[in-house]
């Protein structure tokens, strides 16, 4: 009995392996060294590193990891389903960018086309090389888009943090490490009813975010004073004018302050760089390859974030 478990076991394993050999056979005329050099030069001609990296991670957000439903592939290239969710407003804009490229390299699937568009895109904008591999697949229709309400509303706290990010069997040190990316990126009225980027160089991937964060005072104020939508708080750091453009913090970024859990890591990615690359490379990995039944039981090696302080 014992042997036949082992012998199963081994079966499964190479035919996980044969699974993740196909996904690199199958694109091998497309050369995903080409692919990336193609996403380099797009991100340089139009300036649209953030939105890659905002894509994938709507994309592969949705993650349930007790139903295993949700994850990366790319459901949200339909009309309907996904698309139509307030939280992917403006992520058109991405899709369109890319669907060139991905009419260029047909066998690379769209979840895969995405998810290696925002890990170039970080590094292109100075952040850190990150483990990558193929093997997500796509979603058919929009029947198989998941209910709307499973990404974080940015105007709630911890609570609602942990809700989210531990449904995809996320820690809450993953969750201060990926909420870094909003070192890069700028939010939009028409699009998340905020107005304003949360770094003064939201083109580049850095530490910025946690050390303004933890080294300014923020002032809770009306979005509306700022180009957004009335009756969302957002939080500007004082003495900073009252205008559009104005870096602004929102209710979850400043939560992490007040959450004893999540500010130990705050203070410490504000304050070594290198660390906050390692670990957001780590859970950003860990993101996008969540629920894709290529990875299972093949551990990537750098999906695993460093835990003690």
């Amino acid at each position: 009995i014992q042997h036949r478990k082992m012998t199963s076991a081994l079966l499964s394993s190479i035919a996980l392996v044969l699974v993740l050999c196909t996904a690199w056979t199958s694109a091998a005329q497309s050369d995903y060294t080409a692919l990336s050099e193609d996403i380099r030069e797009l991100i340089r001609e139009k300036t649209c590193g953030p939105i890659l990296v905002r894509l994938s991670w709507h994309d592969a957000g949705t993650f349930d990891s007790k139903s295993g439903t949700g994850g990366p592939r790319g459901a949200m290239r339909f009309s309907a389903g996904e698309s139509t969710h307030g939280a992917n407003n403006g992520l058109d804009i991405a899709r369109s960018l890319l669907e060139p490229l991905k009419k260029k390299y047909s066998s690379v699937t769209y979840a895969d086309l995405w998810s290696l568009a925002a890990i170039v895109a970080v590094e292109e904008m100075g952040g850190p090389k990150i483990s990558w591999r193929p093997g997500r697949t796509d979603a058919t229709s929009a029947k198989d888009s998941v209910e709307e309400g499973r990404l974080p509303d940015a105007q709630l706290g911890c609570p609602h943090l942990r809700d989210v990010f531990h449904r995809m069997a996320l820690t809450d040190q993953e969750i201060v490490a990926l909420s870094g990316a909003h070192t890069i990126g700028a939010m939009h009225a028409d699009r998340s009813g905020h107005e304003g980027p949360w770094t003064d160089q939201p083109q580049h991937f850095d530490n910025q975010y946690f050390k303004d964060l933890v080294g300014k005072e923020w002032v809770k104020t009306d979005a509306s004073e700022l180009g957004g939508a009335k009756g969302n708080a957002v939080y500007v750091a004082k003495g900073s004018p009252i205008k559009s453009g104005t870096p602004i913090m929102l209710p979850t970024d400043v939560a992490m302050l007040e959450d004893s859990k999540m500010r130990v890591w705050v203070d410490l990615y504000a304050a070594d760089e290198t660390r906050f690359f390692q670990d957001f490379s780590s859970a950003f990995t860990k993101l996008q390859e969540l629920g894709v039944p290529a990875f299972h039981g093949i551990s990537n090696p750098h999906s695993h974030v460093k835990t003690e302080l």
